[in-house]
């Protein structure tokens, strides 16, 4: 580990720990996040190329539209059930 790259993540691990409050026994945390942050910054096209890596999927549909066609059955199953007390 170079003495830059070090001093980076120390200043950076301190910035974390100040912002989340200066909790203790955290310092292990910081210092990982802060390393991944730094390795990140420092690699960024090794990271696009994993991202384009990754095919989307055109026929999934999204979770909200899923939920949305769930709704109305449950809604109509209340409906008989109370049309039939009164």
């Amino acid at each position: 580990m170079t003495d830059d790259r070090q001093d980076r993540i120390r200043r950076r691990a301190h910035e974390i720990w100040e912002q989340t409050g200066r909790p203790e026994g955290a310092h292990q945390a910081h210092w990982e996040q802060a390393t991944a942050e730094i390795d990140g910054a420092a690699k960024p096209k090794k990271a696009a190329k994993k991202a384009d890596a990754k095919p989307a999927k055109a026929d999934a549909k999204p979770k909200a539209e899923k939920s949305k066609a769930e709704k109305p059955a449950a809604k109509s199953s209340k409906a008989k059930v109370r049309s039939g007390k009164g």
